[in-house]
């Protein structure tokens, strides 16, 4: 039970630590001498450099280390616009797909020496050659869609393949 009487003991005088308390004395016109005896230059005592006019000197460079600290924040903060970020399997299928249609231009350029096709066939032919076209240019805009270089790959082979049938023919 002592130790409840002491808690208690300390409580009140916490309590008591609180109140405020005003000072006997005004304090500032010591601090103000004090301050400007600091300001006084060693050589001359009546030369007294207030603080404002130091302030002002340095201003400049206060004002030349806020913008350096801003222009490294805002560089940081960026947004990464135009920079298109393209993994390396992207970059895979997108030179799969280059290598495919040169091997395709050659193949049909094999083709068309052969013979030139048929009229009917010439629609179709265009059709299909559309379609790479767009194949091509979805490519461009989702370089990982591998299930687009797996389309062009069976649209040249359609492609070729009525190439060949209508120059036959």
């Amino acid at each position: 039970m002592n130790t409840n009487h002491n808690d208690q003991e300390l409580l009140w005088q916490l309590r008591d630590l609180r109140r405020e308390t005003m000072p006997t004395n005004d304090l500032w016109p010591g601090i103000a001498a004090r301050i400007a005896q600091h300001d006084r230059p060693s050589g001359d005592a009546g030369n007294v450099v207030p603080l404002r006019r130091r302030g002002a000197r340095l201003a400049p460079f206060a004002l030349a280390a806020s913008l350096v600290l801003a222009v490294g924040v805002a560089w940081q903060q960026r947004p990464d616009f135009g920079v298109q970020q393209v993994d390396p399997t992207g970059r895979l299928i997108h030179r799969e797909a280059d290598a495919l249609t040169r091997e395709y231009d050659a193949a049909l350029r094999e083709l068309q020496a052969a013979g030139t096709p048929s009229a009917p066939a010439g629609n179709a032919l265009q059709q299909l050659d559309q379609s790479a076209a767009q194949i091509r240019t979805a490519l461009t805009r989702d370089p990982d869609a591998r299930f687009l270089l797996d389309q062009l790959r069976r649209t040249y082979e359609k492609r070729l393949e009525l190439t060949q049938r209508a120059t036959l023919s």
